[in-house]
């Protein structure tokens, strides 16, 4: 099955700091703000030109499980793929040895998580 790599989340420890630096250092366009439920989580994420990458900046609220100590350059929170059919991908992952570990819903969205075999966090959505 195909997927498409489009965007690069980060785990940040100050989310205000992180989107001033991100907006007015760097020059990056805030395109919206989520809240995640689940994780007790907050995502900011920027472009710097139309259509081009996104960075994804979260952060972990206090009592969620993510919020764990923050080591300099373990701040890679997760890669996202979007891919044809997720339940059918989801499938084909767990058979191959990587089952879902998240599996995550707001309104019309959903997007579910695997582990790479370094621990990393694959987000799959369609």
């Amino acid at each position: 099955m195909r997927t498409k790599f489009t965007y690069t989340g980060i785990r940040v420890k100050d989310l205000e700091k992180s989107v001033d630096f991100y907006a007015k250092v760097l020059g990056m366009k805030e395109n919206g703000r989520s809240k995640i439920e689940q994780t007790k989580g907050e995502t900011v994420t920027f472009t710097t030109d139309e259509g081009g990458p996104v960075l994804e900046l979260n952060y972990y609220g206090k009592g969620s499980k993510f919020n764990t100590e923050y080591l300099v350059g373990e701040g890679v929170d997760h890669l996202a793929f979007q891919v044809d059919d997720l339940d059918k991908f989801a499938e084909e992952a767990k058979k191959a040895g990587y089952p879902l570990v998240l599996d995550m819903k707001t309104g019309s969205s959903r997007w579910v998580y695997i582990q790479d075999p370094n621990g990393i966090f694959i987000e799959l959505f369609a």
